[in-house]
Parts: C-alpha cells; sequence; structure tokens
C-alpha cells in the first residue's frame, strides 16, 4: 500500500491558463474558482486564465495559485484520494494546511492576498536572489557565513540547486567564492525581491496580524513546515511558522527527506507545472512522483494510485 503525500508548488510555476480544464469540467473546481472571486473581490477565472499582466505580480501571483490548487485538490479529494501528510514549496505551505484541513479555503484566499500585498510593498530597493548549482548546502552555508552584508539560503530545493538571497552586492561578492568552493553556476534569478530573507521581516509582521483573525483547526493530516521541514499536528504552532516563513528559508529537502524517512514512497503534486516533482526526484529517485496540473492528469494520478 502506498504511503501518500500531496505537495504543492510556490510561486514562479504560475502560467495563464493554469486550472481552466479542471473549472470547465468539474463543478467542483468551478466553486472553488467562485469562491476565491467572492472573498477577495477578484475575477480570479480571468487572473488564471486569460493573458495578463496582473499574474506575475506578486500581489496577485499568490492568490491565482493557492486557488488552482484548492481548485485541484478538491477534484482529488471528491475522487477519494487521501495522502498521509502534505507538504508545499513557501506559498504551497497553505494549500498543504487547506489539505491538512486544518484552515478553511476562503481564510486561505483571504491570507494569501494580503501576503502577497505585503511581500510586493516590502521589496527594498538592491534586493536579489540568485540559484547555485552544483553545490551542496553545507558548502553553500559555510561560504555565505563568511560574506559581508545580507546573504543567506532562501530556498534548500534539492541537492545541487540551492537559491541565496539578500543585497544584490552581497550576492555579487558571495558568487566567486562560491564557484571557488565548487559551484557550477551562481545564476541571477529573475524576481521582484529578496524573498525569504530577514529584509522581509516586516511583511511577515504584517502578515502576522492578518493571521491573529485566522481560524486553525485540528488537523485531520499533518503537514510538513517550511521552516522546520517536521510534522505540524496540531494548531498551536501554524500562525507563529507562516509568520516566520516569509522571511525565513524554505526546507524543501530535508521536508522531502523526513517525510521519505518516514516512509512516504508516492508525491502527487498539485498545481501548476512540475517543478516540485523535479525536485523530489533528485531527492529520492526512488519515490513515484506524480504531476496533476491538466484535466487529462487526473485519470492518470488515479490509475496509477
Amino acid at each position: 500500500m502506498s504511503k501518500i503525500a500531496f505537495v504543492f508548488p510556490g510561486q514562479g510555476a504560475q502560467y495563464a491558463g493554469m486550472g481552466k480544464d479542471f473549472y470547465e469540467n468539474s463543478e467542483t473546481a468551478k466553486a472553488v474558482f467562485h469562491q476565491a472571486s467572492e472573498v477577495t473581490g477578484l475575477d480570479i477565472p480571468a487572473l488564471c486564465f486569460e493573458e495578463n499582466e496582473n499574474l506575475n505580480q506578486t500581489k496577485y501571483t499568490q492568490i491565482a495559485m493557492v486557488t488552482t490548487e484548492v481548485a485541484i485538490l478538491k477534484v482529488l479529494e471528491e475522487n477519494g484520494l487521501k495522502p498521509e501528510v502534505t507538504a508545499g514549496l513557501s506559498l504551497g505551505e497553505y494549500s498543504a494546511i487547506v489539505a491538512s484541513g486544518a484552515m478553511k479555503a476562503e481564510d486561505a484566499f483571504q491570507t494569501v492576498l494580503h501576503r502577497g500585498a505585503f511581500m510586493q510593498e516590502a521589496v527594498p530597493e538592491g534586493g536579489a536572489m540568485a540559484a547555485v548549482l552544483g553545490l551542496e548546502y553545507p558548502v553553500i552555508e559555510e561560504v555565505l557565513a563568511g560574506i559581508d552584508g545580507v546573504v543567506s539560503i532562501a530556498n534548500y530545493n534539492c541537492p545541487g540547486q540551492i537559491v541565496i538571497t539578500g543585497w544584490a552586492d552581497a550576492i555579487e561578492k558571495a558568487t566567486q567564492p562560491l564557484k571557488d568552493a565548487g559551484a557550477r553556476r551562481v545564476l541571477p534569478l529573475k524576481v521582484s525581491g529578496p524573498f525569504h530573507s530577514q529584509l522581509l521581516t516586516g511583511a511577515g509582521e504584517k502578515l502576522g496580524e492578518v493571521l491573529k483573525k485566522v481560524e486553525i483547526s485540528e488537523f485531520s493530516i499533518p503537514y510538513v513546515a517550511n521552516l522546520t521541514a517536521d510534522y505540524v499536528k496540531e494548531a498551536a504552532p501554524v500562525k507563529e511558522l507562516l509568520m516566520k516563513q516569509v522571511s525565513s528559508p524554505v526546507r524543501f529537502q530535508q521536508s522531502v527527506e523526513r517525510m521519505v524517512a518516514d516512509g512516504v514512497d508516492t508525491f502527487i503534486e498539485i498545481g501548476p507545472g512540475k517543478t516540485i516533482a523535479g525536485f523530489v526526484r533528485k531527492i529520492s529517485p526512488e519515490s513515484k512522483v506524480i504531476n496533476v496540473d491538466k484535466w487529462e492528469d487526473l485519470a492518470k494520478c488515479l490509475e496509477e494510485i
């Protein structure tokens, strides 16, 4: 019997048209998109389905992604699929908590709408991110510890692919030392700011005020938190974890390693793209990875499980 984890992608995987075939083929999915529109006052189907400039703006991307992920999640649940654990990459953590039963979808929609706005507003001039390829994270941590200025790891994605974040000049200072330590490449990323760095602490604090009004219920399924790469099984720590997550590294590699160590052998990526599937295959090549992005993926997923 497979031990299944539902995993959800984060910002960056969005594309115009995401979720449209679920909307057109499932009344359950359609209801989720309409609920998100009602809660946020935005035309979420238009935001997700039509070519538009807003989709790649952080304050709109986040609500679009989470709506799409929750819509697909509800269709999977309707078809009898249930995981033993959930997890998400950065923004995807909200969808993971919805899947765990601890947060209502409408609360997730409201919260990520604020989260996206706070993160976009908090972006300082001169912030940047870069991908470090071909170097393991303990070496990267050691190199960054010797660099003047704000620079740290943002994402522990998978072996050989780590993202760093901070001031652009500090990232520039770190580039040659990282290459000298064995990095194959250090690639600047086209992002709007230094996400998951201490420079976004203020955005996390504002988010904390919003989260005070959100009800976190008891969990029906545990999730693995980005901040700790550990299981969360009760409501008490959730709000602080989500608040700190904005300015702290995403420990996705460690999260997958934790789930695999506990017997998870099947990962179902729910939402746009195949980013997480690629990471999981590098972290745990022996695991089964299934992606549900398009309507046609649903039937394939149900056949394989």
